[in-house]
């Protein structure tokens, strides 16, 4: 493996325990042929293992320089992993584009999509999230993201008490969806198309396995509830450190979401603000280029979107 990649860099790297987050890993050779998405889908095929250590390492790997140009090209990476699929559900709009390759959240340009574990509140959530750039943007459109464990670790620093009621206590989610798709949000996805369904009593039955409750609301648009949850999750594999494994920075007080206790209590708003600050503080940036494939441990990392100028074009694919 060490002799068709090389280990390379990007701006915006840091170094966390020792490792490079992300591992930034380029072609060796100089001729398309042993450098091109050709060479690369062979690579990965012949070192699954190898590949998915480095992800679990190091929190993510960027893939640069192996000329991967569209989604058919890129969903031949994503096959070449190894990794089974698994169904997007949630509230951004997206559009399948080929095989198992998605848009990224189709929401509009110029609002930040706050960080996440995707699918953070279902209990099946994807162990891989991989991200492909066909377009990169002209300014802005950065995918930021958070090694998890800091910032629990941080928030232990300050506020040891209240992280480890929340732990124990557990939170409550709650999303208001509307029925049909509005892209002019970046939480615009309707019920319809989340639970691939326009029965009402079908979709109930596709939240329950989901492990969400639901209430009908007069317009047609659905809430889901969700909990209890954990604030915090320690994962196989990954030195026993304590994931930030939850979204309420994200969803306290919104005007389409909420993030209570269990018991319906209110989480201290300081606690909230702070905690979104040290989230920011420890994330990790770099600008897209053409072609940049990036795998990302979603047991292990929060991302988001930063506000970008068209045109942008982040396709994905999720993992098991």
């Amino acid at each position: 493996m060490e002799e068709f990649f090389s280990v390379s860099e990007c701006k915006g790297q840091k170094t966390i325990d020792g490792e490079q987050v992300p591992l930034v890993l380029a072609p060796s050779g100089v001729d398309a042929k042993s450098s091109g998405w050709e060479a690369l889908v062979e690579a990965l095929k012949a070192n699954r293992e190898w590949v998915e250590e480095k992800v679990v390492a190091n929190s993510g790997v960027l893939l640069r320089g192996f000329d991967v140009r569209d989604a058919v090209e890129f969903n031949a990476v994503v096959e070449a992993l190894g990794w089974p699929d698994i169904r997007y559900v949630g509230p951004a709009p997206r559009t399948h584009v080929h095989g198992r390759v998605w848009t990224a959240n189709e929401g509009p340009l110029e609002e930040f999509i706050y960080y996440h574990h995707e699918m953070v509140l279902i209990k099946e959530f994807p162990g891989k999230v991989i991200l492909f750039c066909e377009v990169p943007p002209p300014s802005g459109g950065e995918t930021p993201f958070v090694p998890s464990f800091r910032v629990t670790e941080r928030a232990l620093e300050e506020f040891p008490d209240t992280v480890e009621e929340l732990d124990a206590k557990g939170l409550r989610y709650t999303f208001t969806a509307l029925s049909k798709n509005d892209t002019k949000s970046m939480r615009g996805r309707g019920w319809e198309d989340a639970f691939a369904t326009s029965d009402r009593a079908e979709a109930e039955r596709r939240a329950r396995a989901l492990g969400m409750d639901v209430e009908w609301l007069p317009d047609g648009g659905v809430r889901t509830i969700l909990g209890p949850r954990k604030l915090t999750r320690v994962f196989p594999g990954r030195k026993g450190r304590r994931m930030w494994f939850n979204t309420v920075v994200g969803m306290h007080g919104k005007e389409l979401s909420s993030a209570t206790l269990a018991d319906g209590s209110e989480i201290p708003a300081e606690f909230v603000r702070r905690c979104g600050e040290i989230i920011e503080e420890e994330s990790i940036q770099f600008r897209w280029e053409k072609g940049d494939i990036l795998i990302l441990d979603n047991l292990a990392t929060l991302h988001g979107r930063r506000p970008s100028l068209a045109p942008r074009r982040v396709l994905v694919a999720t993992c098991k």
